[in-house]
């Protein structure tokens, strides 16, 4: 049986579980604000700006499920670290796209980080922490 965690240990399973699904949801707030200025900056139109957030907000919603599932499966600490991998790759390629269209893409990746780490997300701490302490 394994040893129980430290209190320093679970403190630290806490941030980086909080600290990567709230990247998530700031993720998809901040946007809003930027779409003008990627909108000018790439030469896009209206639909094509759009389609930065809805890309994003689609494979989020449409594979969050199967996120949690695969943590069932093969691991909730594997899929929250490949979400987290996943999601980090996306923004970097984010912020070197240099196409509407490229960016697209990239935030279609984005969501699908964003599906594997926020449920991944909520069973690590749900396993790391007892329910009186949650």
């Amino acid at each position: 049986m394994a040893e129980p965690l430290s209190n320093a240990h679970k403190r630290w399973i806490l941030a980086a579980t909080v600290l990567g699904s709230s990247l998530t949801f700031i993720d998809g707030s901040a946007l809003g604000v930027a779409l003008p200025l990627i909108q000018s900056d790439l030469g896009a139109g209206p639909a094509a700006v759009q389609w930065v957030s809805n890309a994003y907000l689609l494979t989020l919603g449409a594979l969050v499920l199967i996120g949690g599932a695969a943590g069932d499966r093969f691991g909730r600490r594997r899929v929250f670290l490949i979400g987290v991998g996943l999601f980090t790759l996306a923004s970097i390629a984010c912020g070197l796209s240099p196409t509407v269209q490229a960016l697209i893409g990239a935030r279609a990746v984005q969501g699908v980080g964003a599906a594997l780490l926020t449920p991944g997300a909520l069973a690590v701490i749900g396993a790391t922490f007892p329910p009186r302490s949650r």
